[in-house]
Order: structure tokens, then C-alpha cells, then sequence
């Protein structure tokens, strides 16, 4: 049985989200999405652990929950995200954590032992003053079906690896707790090729989650994991995920990384986005202001790897890029945005006919395509699927756009010297004169 599943989400609590997000609506557009499991999200937080209690069941004893009432939907996950502060040696680090738990005591005994670190009332993913490892230990001492997996690795702001405030190292991070680390999530900036190509990785299972923060379909489930299982439970997704089994793990679901908001070295400011090798030439400064640029993640994998691109261990799950079917229609319709009435009208006929967005983006075959929407939808979908869609990539906080007049060659190829948005003058002259 083929499961999609998507285990890191927000809700209304946290900051920066929609305050439309509900368990019904996380459910039904989880259901229109094609996701089987879904994350609660932000368990740590009082009034959405209260409601989440309140409106789901347990599903025989699965670990897994359901909305009590209305018509059948996805499963949920009890999940949460925090961000651990600490100041080891004078530099403050701020890592994000994704918590998977099995039960509402289990979350509950983990939020009573968080809360003397941080006050969990004030945001759903919470800000707790306490260090990596020891986040580790006081979840794993509640259950040892407990897990951990550090969130969006690469970020260049809290995350395992990130620029700002990560480490080179995992054991850097988690020091003797890293014993409890199976998983880590990629995040959108990213995908498993990059990732492969650090040698001491290839002990971890590679996740990949939307962490979206509405439950709008060109947010949820836009990154998701693939599991053949031949029933569906807490401990059945837990023990795949610890035991990295690429027979059961299937593939994950993956944003182009260029869609990511911190694949290129850039600045925002002065609109200069550069790729890993233009970047290091100019020691990182933005050619336009001389001020430091946020080093995207495509240049922090640069610095880390001990391998070439191409390379793929033994044992390494699939993956497949794919684009929010919105994005795509907008970008076709040429949209202003994906919530404008003629995407939605295009998207709607499409969930209609085929059952969800995955069954469009992944299953439905040309032909079908075709009966069924304009000739340049059903390209442009065909486009992605194949991997041949070239996306402009992000930077410094700004997602990646996609282009449909351009087509992308292939996947090791340098991208486009006009995707560079930097001043009228040669780059290689500017950096030689640093």
C-alpha cells in the first residue's frame, strides 16, 4: 500500500502562519493534496494540543489519529517543531528540532518536562533555552518510541547545518545523543543529490516535509515521503525510518531545491542572487552594497561535501522533483498568484477528475491529461514531472520562480548567467579587485 506522508506542518499557534488553519481544514486539504498522514504540528502548544485532543480519535490503536466527526480523512501524526537556544562557547546557536510522538500522554508528559525550559504558550514552535543533546534525552526519556529529526538541515538560520547558527558536524550538534538521530529533513533548498554527497550522512534516513505554515495546496504536502506499508501505524513509519529500508521507503516527493528560499548565495536588498562558484569569488559580498550576503545552501553543501555531484550511495531512497500544481497552472495562465479564481477553477477540474494533486502530478498519463485540461497545462505538468522544468532559484528568503520558456538540460549543468541578477560589470573582473 502506497502512503504519502507530510509530518511537519504549523498551526494557527505559531508565528507567521495562517489563523484559518484548523484539524478540518489541515484534513481536507491534506485529502485534496493526496496525503495519507498528515503532522498535527506545534503539540507543544496548550489550546492546539487541547483542540487536537478534542477533535480526533485514535485509529485502532495505530498511534495514529482521525477526525472524530465528518466524513473519513488522512491520518494524523502527533508532531511538533521547537527551536533549542544555546551559547556553548560564545556564539548562540538556534537549532530547529521536528518531535514525532506515538500518543496524547506521551506528548503530554514531553510538554511538562519543555515547559521548564521555555514558556510553551507563547508560540507553537517554542523557543527553549537549553542545548541540542539535552532537547534529545528529555524526549527519549518519555518513550523510547519517541523521535527526533533536526528540521530543514541546511537552512542558513536554525538548522543542523546552517550558515548562521549550525555546525559542520552532526556530533558537533548532538554530541552522545546522536546515537538517537535517525532521520534528517532535507528542507525545500535542498534534495537527496545534494545530500549524498556528504559521505557521513549516508547513515541517516533522508526525510522531506512541506513545513508549511497555511494549509493552502501550494503549501502542504509540497514536499512529502513515499512508504510502502502494508498497514498504516506510528510504529510501522517509526521503524522505517530508523532502519532506513529503501524497500519500504520508497521515495521522497521533492521541490526542485532551486524553488527553495535559500538555494543561492544572495542579497534581497540589491536583488543579487549568485551561484556556489560566483559566490565564493566574491568572498561572499554582495557586488552591489559590499555587505555579506546570506550564503544559500546550495555553497554551504559545497563547502561540507567529500564527494562530486552525481554520486549515490548504496541503499539511498528515490526521489522525484515535482512543483505545487497551482504554481504550475499560475505560471501557464500567467497568474499573479495561485489563489486567483482561474487557477483554482483549472486546479478544481483537475483534483476533480483524477482524485488529488498527486494522482495529477505523478499517475494521470498525457492522454488523460489532455482530455481534461488545456494543451499547456498538460505540457507544463508533463514538463515538471519529467524534471525537465527549469526554476529560477531562490535566495535569501526569496522562493524560486518557475520558467516555462526555458528548459532545463541537465542536472549538473551551471544555471543560466542571466538568473544573475548582479550589476552591469564582469563579475570575475569585481572579485580579482576584492
Amino acid at each position: 500500500m502506497r502512503i504519502v506522508a507530510d509530518l511537519h506542518i504549523h498551526s494557527r499557534f505559531s508565528r507567521a502562519t495562517s489563523k484559518k488553519i484548523t484539524p478540518s481544514e489541515i484534513a481536507r486539504f491534506a485529502k485534496i493534496k493526496g496525503l495519507d498522514v498528515v503532522g498535527t504540528g506545534d503539540f507543544t502548544h496548550p489550546q492546539w494540543l487541547a483542540e487536537m485532543r478534542d477533535r480526533t480519535t485514535e485509529i485502532n490503536d495505530t498511534g495514529l489519529f482521525q477526525l472524530a466527526k465528518g466524513s473519513a480523512s488522512p491520518r494524523f501524526m502527533l508532531t511538533s517543531e521547537v527551536c533549542t537556544v544555546t551559547d556553548p562557547i560564545g556564539t548562540l546557536k538556534q537549532i530547529h528540532h521536528v518531535i514525532l510522538a506515538k500518543g496524547f500522554d506521551e506528548v503530554t508528559q514531553i510538554n511538562e518536562r519543555l515547559s521548564q525550559y521555555g514558556d510553551l504558550t507563547v508560540d507553537g514552535r517554542p523557543l527553549l533555552q537549553m542545548s541540542a543533546p539535552h532537547l534529545v534525552e528529555e524526549v527519549m526519556a518519555v518513550s523510547k518510541d519517541n523521535e527526533l529529526i533536526p528540521a530543514h538541515v541546511w537552512t542558513p538560520w536554525f538548522s543542523l547545518f546552517g550558515d548562521r547558527s549550525g555546525y559542520d558536524r552532526i556530533e558537533d550538534c548532538y554530541h552522545e545523543m546522536t546515537r538517537h538521530i535517525h532521520a534528517l529533513e532535507t528542507g525545500l533548498s535542498s534534495d537527496p543529490p545534494m545530500n549524498w554527497r556528504l559521505s557521513e550522512l549516508d547513515r541517516f534516513t533522508l526525510v522531506s516535509n512541506s513545513d508549511c505554515h497555511s494549509c493552502w495546496p501550494w503549501r502542504i504536502g509540497r514536499e512529502a515521503n513515499v512508504f510502502e506499508l502494508p498497514e498504516v501505524s506510528y510504529r510501522g513509519i517509526l521503524e522505517v525510518l530508523r532502519k532506513k529500508d529503501p524497500k519500504r521507503f520508497k521515495y521522497t516527493i521533492e521541490t526542485n531545491p532551486a524553488y527553495g528560499k535559500y538555494h543561492w548565495t544572495g542579497h534581497r536588498n540589491c536583488g543579487v542572487r549568485l551561484p556556489p562558484e560566483e559566490a565564493v569569488k566574491s568572498k561572499t559580498l554582495c557586488p552591489v552594497c559590499r555587505r555579506k550576503m546570506t550564503k544559500g545552501v546550495e555553497q554551504r553543501v559545497e563547502e561540507l561535501s567529500d564527494r562530486p555531484r552525481g554520486f549515490k550511495p548504496p541503499l539511498a531512497s528515490g526521489f522525484i522533483h515535482l512543483l505545487p500544481l497551482s504554481e504550475i497552472i499560475a505560471s501557464v495562465l500567467e497568474a499573479s498568484s495561485p489563489a486567483v479564481q482561474s487557477v483554482w477553477s483549472a486546479y478544481n477540474r483537475l483534483v476533480s477528475f483524477f482524485g488529488s494533486e498527486y494522482a495529477v502530478l505523478i499517475d494521470a498519463s498525457p492522454e488523460a491529461l489532455g482530455k481534461v485540461t488545456e494543451a499547456g497545462i498538460t505540457n507544463a505538468v508533463l514538463k515538471v514531472r519529467a524534471g525537465r522544468a527549469y526554476v529560477t532559484p531562490g535566495y535569501d528568503g526569496v522562493y524560486g520562480e518557475l520558467n516555462l520558456q526555458k528548459v532545463k538540460v541537465d542536472e549538473d549543468e551551471a544555471p543560466h548567467r542571466e538568473d544573475m541578477k548582479t550589476p552591469q560589470r564582469n563579475m570575475t573582473e569585481w572579485c580579482s579587485n576584492l
